[in-house]
């Protein structure tokens, strides 16, 4: 599925996201998110934060276990779970627990890492767009969209196996599962479990889908920017 261009319009299905912010960075020797990025030198969270400030999102959130990145949201009047837990399925289950909270009648939810930088808002709204969009009523999407997977991908030209990351889309009838994956698993488990579901989109720059990982792919994303 190509990605289109998106006109703005409010979608009729309810989208959250969730800043999953609690990655021990471990590669990267300190706090990647903290690490100042781009001409202004602020944080690199600062990314995924204004990749993801949009009306099309009805909610977003942030888990993490850094009180830096807590303090960095709090300053911003950004939503912040702040936790102490191990797993990447706690952060899964405690970021969709508190949208659900906030809009029962969630209909998708994005689950988006802090450390992909080059990562576009207009990529978000598309991603959003496509989940929603279609001439049907809004009972009809949302129960069509309820099995659906959308994860970002990129694909060399002749090349039939194309690179996939994230965001990652989920609609609502995998949340039960999304609440109780299996212990440090993340998202990636229903990915496998329900290939049939999952549907790609495609965008034309790869670099939106790189992360920065150590701090060489951190200088040789900013030299990209």
């Amino acid at each position: 599925m190509d990605l289109p261009e998106i006109s703005p319009f409010y979608p009729t299905l309810p989208v959250g996201c969730v800043l999953m912010a609690s990655g021990l960075s471990r590669r990267f020797g300190s706090n990647k998110l903290l690490a100042p990025f781009g001409p202004e030198g602020k944080p690199l969270f600062c990314r995924a934060l204004a990749a993801t400030d949009t009306p099309l999102l009805a909610t977003r959130i942030v888990v993490t276990r850094s009180e830096a990145v807590r303090q960095l949201c709090e300053e911003r009047s950004i939503p912040v779970i702040f936790h102490a837990l191990p797993g990447r399925n706690d952060t899964v289950r405690l970021g969709l627990k508190a949208l659900l909270q906030q809009v029962p009648e969630l209909a998708g939810c994005m689950f988006l890492p802090g450390d992909q930088p080059l990562l576009q808002r207009e990529t978000v709204e598309a991603m959003v767009g496509i989940f929603c969009s279609d001439h049907r009523t809004q009972l009809e999407r949302q129960k069509e969209t309820e099995r659906v997977i959308f994860r970002l991908a990129w694909r060399a030209k002749n090349d039939p196996e194309p690179l996939v990351g994230s965001p990652v889309l989920f609609g609502s009838g995998f949340f039960p599962e999304l609440r109780t994956l299996p212990e440090g698993k993340g998202g990636s488990v229903l990915l496998r479990k329900y290939p049939e579901c999952v549907h790609r989109i495609f965008i034309a720059d790869r670099n939106e889908l790189l992360d920065a990982d150590t701090p060489e792919a951190l200088h040789q994303l900013e030299a990209m920017l």
